[in-house]
């Protein structure tokens, strides 16, 4: 039994998780900001951004197995379908079940946070869930998978950003306010950083696996000067945002984020070989968790 599990957790790619809720917990905090926070609205939210994002990895590894993209030349953790420890057919068995918890748990939310009013509010969500449900499987599955043609980052930057900060503040206040934006826009970038050096580590067996990432399409030079500029954008627009909606030093707590930040940019400016980004990617990962907690908590101290 315990043979079966543990590949399964392997292919859940715990690591992804932190990031995978950070907008949440900035959304959810700029709301207890403005008092309009609801604990069971946070944690039906929270489990339904881990849903989807182990979704999102399943689906990735199921993709890329049947395509053959992950192969003895990847340089990352080894993945349940290339490994044999998972089959194709469980695989799609494992993606199916995930998207029935999926939509029960959309389901639940919109239910806990707007009731049987907010009709239109209501749809918008169900509209969302479903192109969530559709971004997450689609990046790698099908014939004219995004993730193959050099959109992911651009998918990554509105649903980790837009979506996931917008999205988690309107479910508690049940409208939107200018104040999200910059916060959305730094966690977007950051976010689109992490699948970038995920991409750049790849970018040669995915090159031959005619995964053609923005990494790919880039080449390693001006994809490295991509993710500086990735990052050194974040840091500028949450600095901006500090500025401007400053109330209290508690509000600058972020900042101490900027400091991992910092000694990754110059890690990375300096990488040379997979294995350098590699090393990097739970770094920026955890860093960015660690951004959203603070700059939310900053606002509710």
């Amino acid at each position: 039994m315990f043979k079966k599990i543990k590949p399964w957790i392997s292919a859940f790619r715990l690591r992804t998780l932190p990031l995978s809720v950070s907008g949440i917990i900035i959304g959810a905090c700029l709301a207890e900001h403005n008092g309009a926070f609801n604990i069971y609205v946070f944690i039906i939210a929270i489990l339904l951004t881990i849903s989807l994002q182990i979704l999102s990895n399943l689906a990735n590894d199921y993709g890329d197995g049947v395509k053959g993209t992950d192969n003895e030349n990847r340089v990352g953790p080894e993945r349940a379908i290339q490994s044999g420890a998972i089959s194709e057919h469980e695989m799609m068995l494992g993606i199916k079940n995930n998207i029935l918890i999926v939509v029960g748990l959309s389901v639940a939310l919109i239910y806990t946070s707007f009731g049987v009013s907010h009709l239109f509010l209501s749809l918008l969500f169900f509209l969302l869930a479903g192109l969530s449900i559709y971004a997450a499987i689609t990046y790698t599955v099908g014939d004219s998978a995004y993730g193959y043609r050099g959109l992911g980052d651009i998918f990554v930057f509105i649903f980790f950003g837009f979506v996931s900060v917008g999205g988690s503040y309107l479910l508690f206040v049940q409208h939107l306010d200018h104040h999200i934006f910059l916060p959305a826009i730094a966690l977007g970038l950051l976010s689109a950083g992490v699948l970038n050096l995920n991409n750049m580590r790849d970018i040669d067996s995915d090159k031959s696996s005619n995964k053609m990432t923005l990494a790919v399409k880039l080449g390693k030079t001006r994809a490295k000067q991509y993710h500086l500029l990735l990052i050194s954008s974040a840091i500028i627009v949450s600095v901006i945002f500090a500025v401007l909606y400053f109330s209290s030093f508690y509000n600058l707590l972020f900042f101490i984020a900027y400091v991992p930040l910092t000694i990754h940019i110059i890690k990375i400016s300096k990488a040379k070989e997979p294995n350098d980004y590699d090393s990097q990617l739970k770094v920026l990962a955890l860093t960015t968790f660690l951004f959203s907690i603070l700059l939310g908590v900053g606002y509710i101290l």
